[in-house]
This record gives structure tokens, C-alpha cells and sequence, in this order.
């Protein structure tokens, strides 16, 4: 090979090389909290909806009768500082006010007489003997998360990781919510939500809880399937940021993609007002 063809080569392995540093850096910004603040004061928010969307917007009206909250994992192994998940989970719930949120929802859902439905997480001792999981399962499972004495048994609750959020508690004992039975992965496919949906005559949801890309992303996706219009409150979930991810950003791409519609807690909060009207 000649030299001016060599330099030619040298040339654009070093292009590529600095396009790879690029992206590197890029990466780095969402995921490290540092350059992640870094990255919001000088280019704003990747969380930001895009300037010039491809999708098409929203056409969803909520109706009376028709129309439920649905909150997932709202407990404290997520929410609290205390939980498990919150060296994981925490900045984002901070960045997002989730749980700010996830109460003005609550209070909401109640002042406009809806339903309010309640989807948790339980592990109870028959459920760590699984032969196989996957890598959050493992994590959940090695960490306490959820855990519980048994499904018949209260011992050690209150308080607990599996407990709600205290400033939860009203809105949810207050003999009127709806707890569905335990969800044992992310989705509700094998717990009573949406038999507890359908017997309200509710087909429109508007969803909020932990964690953005499992949990919230499985219910939504299950209650699409299934024949729900749904609605998914952005600052009422987050998601935990770890070096293979940023949990919120990935679950956030595809709210915009696949959910009937994606509202803020001020946007979700007046609608329901609205329905109440």
C-alpha cells in the first residue's frame, strides 16, 4: 500500500476512533450523575419530549365511568430511603418528584370519586425456591425486596420494604382502594388487576408506580393487549441508573411509542378534575 493511501486510512480509523469517544461521552452523560447534571444545564433534559415529534399525538378523553388509577409498587423498597432500591432508584425519583406526583394522583383519583387500584409486589419463602430467573429477579430476590412472612401471614409488615410509602397509607387503607393480589415479576398477567378493572367497567387507566422500565412498561403493555386505553403519568414512575442503563430514559421511548397516551402529573391531574366536573 502507498503512503498517501496509508495516511488516507490512518485518517478515518481516527475519525471513527473519535466518533466512538463521542458517543462514549454521550453515554457517560445520561448515565453518570455528574455529567448527567452537566449535560441538562448546558443542552437540557434528556427526559425532555423532542422539539419535532415523527408520532402522532394523542387523541384520549377520559370519560366518567369509564376511567380508573392504577398504581404500581407503591412501597417502600422503591419509594423510601430507606428501601432496598433506593441507592438505584433514588436520584430519578428525586429528579421526577415521583412520589410528590404519585400522591397528587391519589388525592386527585379520590376528590373526583374513581377508582383506585393498587398493584404490588410480594416475594413470599415458597417463592425462593424458583429453579431460574432473570438478572432483576436474581437482584430482588438476593436483596429482600418485597419480601414477606407469607401471603397469609403479617408478621414484621408494617414498616417493611413490602409496606407502602407512609404518606401513602391514607389514600390506600382507606377501605375503598382496590389492592389487587401480589404481581410476581413485572407484568399483571398473573394477578387479579384486570379482573378488578373489568368488574368496575373501567377501560381507560391511567397509570403511575415503579419502576418506569419494568414494572410500569410490563402493566402497560398487558393492559394494551388486553384491551385498555391507557394513559401513563411520566413524573409518576422513575427508573434506576446503573452503568448498563438509565432505566427512566429507556422505559420514557417507549411510553411515547406505545401508550395511548403520555401525560404529565399536571396534565393527568386535570383531566381527572375534569371527569369529576
Amino acid at each position: 500500500m502507498k503512503d498517501d493511501q496509508m495516511e488516507i486510512v490512518a485518517g478515518r480509523r481516527n475519525m471513527i476512533k473519535g466518533a466512538a469517544g463521542a458517543a462514549a461521552l454521550g453515554l457517560a452523560a445520561v448515565l453518570s450523575p455528574a455529567a448527567h447534571a452537566q449535560s441538562k444545564a448546558k443542552a437540557g433534559s434528556p427526559y425532555s419530549d423532542p422539539e419535532k415529534s415523527a408520532l402522532p399525538p394523542s387523541t384520549m378523553e377520559l370519560a366518567r365511568g369509564r376511567t380508573a388509577l392504577l398504581v404500581v409498587d407503591p412501597q417502600n423498597d422503591f419509594l423510601s430511603e430507606k428501601g432496598v432500591a433506593w441507592g438505584v432508584v433514588g436520584e430519578s425519583v428525586r429528579e421526577q418528584g415521583t412520589i410528590e406526583n404519585i400522591e397528587r394522583l391519589f388525592k386527585a383519583a379520590k376528590a373526583a370519586n374513581i377508582p383506585v387500584v393498587v398493584s404490588p409486589h410480594y416475594y413470599y419463602p415458597s417463592d425462593k425456591g424458583w429453579k431460574f430467573e432473570g438478572a432483576l429477579e436474581k437482584v430482588m430476590h438476593n436483596i429482600k425486596m418485597f419480601d414477606r412472612a407469607g401471603p397469609l401471614n403479617i408478621a414484621g409488615f408494617e414498616g417493611s420494604g413490602a409496606d407502602w410509602l407512609d404518606r401513602f397509607k391514607p389514600y390506600i387503607n382507606d377501605s375503598k382502594t382496590i389492592v389487587a393480589s401480589p404481581h410476581k415479576v413485572y407484568g399483571p398477567q398473573n394477578n387479579d388487576v384486570v379482573l378488578q378493572l373489568r368488574k368496575q367497567r373501567v377501560d381507560q387507566v391511567i397509570l403511575a408506580g415503579m419502576s418506569a422500565n419494568l414494572c410500569i412498561e410490563s402493566h402497560l403493555r398487558e393492559l394494551l393487549e388486553t384491551g385498555f386505553e391507557v394513559a401513563v403519568v411520566k413524573d409518576a414512575t422513575a427508573g434506576a441508573k446503573i452503568p448498563d442503563g438509565d432505566g427512566y430514559l429507556a422505559a420514557l421511548i417507549n411510553f411515547r411509542m406505545i401508550a395511548n397516551a403520555v401525560w404529565s402529573a399536571d396534565e393527568a391531574t386535570r383531566r381527572i378534575a375534569a371527569v369529576a366536573a
